[in-house]
């Protein structure tokens, strides 16, 4: 893409039909501006001719901040008016702007997903068909797996928001910080269907202490939680999903253990 010589006078110019925009961002040979590429990127695709300054020094950068007496950049100037930084912007254009604080289940809607989509990968690799009882093992035991990467990222924040509601691990601190490794181990083992005489009694016994914790938590105590399924920094609100996720490693330990009878 061309640059276009700097020239503060540029933000005040009309717009050719009424759909000009120009952007201020910063290019520089160490920093590129992901917000900068994001607000091209939007404004391209909601019609408008865009002027395109790079700021390709920290001198440029901190003289137009000082100039126009803003913060950050991007800035998108529209009509004359300075519009903002990359959400302000979405914001002018009737976009949505996420709320960082919000609560979610996307994290966990996207592991389970993820792990539905590798098992079938699997099942269709190993018997050439889809349908298959060991998918749907697959899809329980490589859940468990990418739910335990999520803590493994962060025992640490892990265990801080699991000693909010675990019954064991308020009692036995340790436990906080083994969870995540027993949860893996399990997965793994299960993915493998070796040492099972491990992975089933692991399996039970961290879904069955994780279904009870919930359940008191939210359903007898009536606490609003925040759930470290998918790591300590997580959105995801403590509940049903977090009840699911417990109950499924109890029914696949139990199916496995039924399978050995």
């Amino acid at each position: 893409m061309s640059t276009t010589t700097f020239d503060r006078s540029t933000t005040g110019q009309t717009r050719v039909g009424d759909r000009k925009a120009v952007v201020h961002r910063m290019v520089m040979p160490k920093h590129l501006c992901p917000f900068g590429l994001k607000s091209v990127d939007l404004l391209k695709r909601a019609g408008f001719e865009i002027e395109d300054h790079w700021l390709t020094t920290r001198e440029e950068t901190d003289a137009f901040k000082a100039e126009h007496g803003v913060k950050t950049t991007p800035q998108t100037f529209i009509d004359g008016r300075r519009v903002g930084g990359y959400d302000d912007l979405r914001r002018h254009l009737g976009r949505a702007v996420a709320d960082p604080k919000a609560v979610t289940y996307k994290p966990v809607f996207a592991i389970f997903a993820m792990a539905a989509l590798m098992a079938l990968a699997a099942s269709w690799a190993a018997f050439g068909t889809l349908a298959t009882g060991r998918a749907a093992e697959w899809f329980v035991a490589i859940a468990m797996c990418l739910l335990a990467v999520q803590k493994l990222r962060d025992v640490e924040g892990f265990s801080n928001m699991f000693l909010g509601y675990d019954l064991l691990a308020q009692r036995w601190v340790r436990y906080a910080y083994l969870y995540p490794f027993g949860e893996a181990l399990a997965g793994v083992l299960m993915i493998a269907g070796a040492l099972t005489w491990i992975s089933i009694p692991v399996a039970f016994f961290l879904g069955t202490v994780g279904a009870f914790s919930v359940f008191k938590a939210v359903y007898i105590d009536k606490r609003e939680l925040r759930c470290a399924c998918v790591g300590g920094d997580s959105n995801v609100p403590l509940g049903f999903v977090s009840l699911t996720e417990n109950l499924m490693m109890v029914g696949m330990a139990l199916w496995m253990a039924l399978r050995m009878v």
